[in-house]
Order: C-alpha cells, then structure tokens, then sequence
C-alpha cells in the first residue's frame, strides 16, 4: 500500500526533526522558569533564549509574548490593546471573528484584496485597532500590508498582522502587532506569540510574560518553535514543488468545469492553493482523496464543521455553484514533487469522473 501524502499543511505542519530535539531538551528542563531556585533560573535563563531566538530568525526588534497559539495571541491582542474601534477583514480567520464578535468588517474586493477606500474612511475614528491576515488560510492570498499599514498608520491607527500563516515562510510584515502559530511552520503544536511594538500597547492581566499572560510558560515549546524558525530559512516550499503546483495549475484550467483560484486572487502565494470542480462536492473530492491516501482539506466549510459556504469565499462573491466545490491543497518543508504527482493523477481522475 502507497505510503500516505499529507497535503495539508495549512491546518497543522509536521513537527520538523530540530524542533523534536529541542524540544527535548526542553523536558528535561523541567522546572517552573518563574521559579526562583537554580532550576527555576536554568529554565527562566533557556526561555529568554529562545524568546529572544525567534525575535532574530524574524527580523522582529519589538517585544514577544509567548502563548498557546495564534488564538490566544488574537484574542489577547484585541481584548487588551489600549486602542479605540475594532476593525477585521471580512475574510479573517474565524478566531479573529468570534474573538471581536462587535467589530466592524471591512470588505474585499473579487480577488481577495481589502478594499483600500472602504478602509480609509473606516480608520477615521480614534487609534483603531485594524486586524487583516496576512495570507488567506483558505485561498492562499497575500494582503498588501504595506499599502494596509500605511493607511492605518496615517489615521493614527495600529494594525495586527495575523501571521499565522507567513511566518516562517515570508517576512514579518510592517506593523504594530503580529500573531504567530509554531505549528503551521513544523513547530509543536501548542505554542505560539504575540509580537509587538511596545508592552505599554497592552493592558496588563496580571501573571507571567511580564505581566500580560497567565499560565506557567511552555518552555519545551517556545524552545522548538525557536529550532523550527530557524530551521524555516528563506525557503519553505522547493523550486520544483513550484513547479508542479503550476502543472496542477494548468491542468485545472484545461480540464472543463474545473477552477483554479489563484487565477482570480490579487496575490496568490505558492504554498496554499484552492481549487474546484463541479464534477464533485468538495466533501465527496476530500473523502475519495483519503480513500486514497491522500489529505487535503474542504477550503469551502467553516472550521465548525457545517456545511454552510465559507465566509471567505462568500465575502469575495464566488458564487453557489462554485463555493461547496472547492477544496484546499498546501504544501510545507517536505512535500515532495512526487507527492503533487500522486495528487495530480488522482484528482484529475476525480474531476474527470
């Protein structure tokens, strides 16, 4: 029987082999780093490297405050941030939505992009607190934070940059307060961080992180995150994977009834793609797939489960006859070009049936 391809590294990355040494050697470790006795130092002593680790692995002269993920991080950052108004996507992640539940949604465009006019006028209010993902966990798209931040910053606004799924891969953008998640980029799950400009941005609750989280530090986890980003490099996905995510991407548009959306987005990255065809449910497409060893992931239901369009695709006016279709391919730090070979067969298959 053919050896399994994971193909959705988007949802979670295997753990990469230097964060599985660091980490333990973190374990054994094993005091309280807010301990004061020796132990309690040793630990305290390897957490800051590791801090101040992947502060330089990003390029980040700011603070870091380490958490149990990106959503802590989201929900921290917009529960605590002395700012005014709440302002997401509409095509953020459903952390950041059920995390700011009262916030005003900006709209995209057809190709994903926020639109620029409608948050211009929207940041006119006192220091907003404007929320946009870095790149789609769904379609892959990439939001221009440079042009985002400089709107933002113009009406004396912060913007907070869910990195969850470019850091690692691409560089931490301009901005004011950034999420990580170790595991989207073969860290441990578990682990992730706020980075931001200036403690005093936040209000304090009091604990451990000086102050602004509590719950004793996952000093085996920051430690693997550390090892996993500085393993990341500057390359994430190999040229000649690049490449078969292109044939994948010529074969879907030759193929009738079949679409790939990168066609249609501002800025498509090359480690998260969606595709679709009409020949097949994106249900039915994922489980054929793992029938047949493959895993992807349904890009087109919410992370509830339901059945109900994605809020992302819906935001950017896909239509029904699309929407339930498509499906989510990404790719990590060992996919192989064999294994988008595999994938390539079998789904044209699927979409051919």
């Amino acid at each position: 029987m053919p050896e399994r391809i994971y193909l959705d590294y988007a949802a979670t990355s295997p753990l990469r082999p230097e964060a599985k040494a660091a980490m333990e050697e973190g374990f054994r470790i094993w005091a309280n780093p807010s301990s004061p006795h020796a132990q309690g130092r040793k630990a305290k002593a390897a957490l800051e490297d590791a801090r101040e680790r992947i502060k330089a692995a990003l390029g980040w002269d700011g603070e870091l405050i380490f958490t149990s993920g990106a959503s802590e991080a989201a929900s921290l950052a917009l529960h605590s941030a002395k700012a005014g108004a709440r302002l997401v996507s509409a095509v953020e992640h459903d952390a950041i939505l059920k995390a700011a539940p009262e916030a005003e949604r900006l709209p995209v465009k057809p190709d994903g992009a926020l639109d620029l006019d409608a948050l211009g006028e929207a940041v006119q209010r006192e220091r907003p607190l404007v929320a946009v993902q870095h790149v789609n966990s769904e379609t892959g798209n990439r939001q221009d934070l440079d042009a985002i931040g400089a709107i933002v910053r113009d009406a004396g606004g912060w913007l907070l940059a869910d990195c969850a799924q470019s850091a690692g891969k691409l560089s931490i953008p301009d901005c004011d307060m950034a999420i990580l998640s170790a595991h989207k980029f073969g860290g441990p799950i578990g682990i992730g961080a706020l980075l931001l400009k200036d403690y005093a941005m936040l209000e304090p609750s009091g604990g451990h992180e000086r102050g602004y989280r509590r719950g004793t530090e996952n000093l085996p986890g920051a430690m693997g995150m550390a090892a996993a980003l500085e393993a990341a490099g500057n390359l994430y996905v190999s040229g000649m994977v690049q490449r078969k995510l292109a044939e994948l991407a010529e074969c879907a548009r030759k193929m009738p009834d079949c679409v790939w959306l990168g066609d249609d987005l501002a800025d498509p990255t090359p480690y998260i793609s969606a595709l679709a065809t009409r020949q097949m449910s994106a249900t039915a497409q994922v489980m054929r797939l793992d029938m047949a060893g493959i895993a992807v992931s349904q890009g087109s239901a919410c992370s509830s489960g339901t059945m109900k369009t994605s809020h992302v695709l819906e935001a950017m006016g896909f239509d029904d006859g699309i929407a339930p279709h498509v499906i989510r391919v990404s790719v990590g730090w060992n996919t192989t070009a064999r294994d988008l070979d595999r994938f390539i067969s079998i789904w044209t298959e699927l979409a051919e049936y």
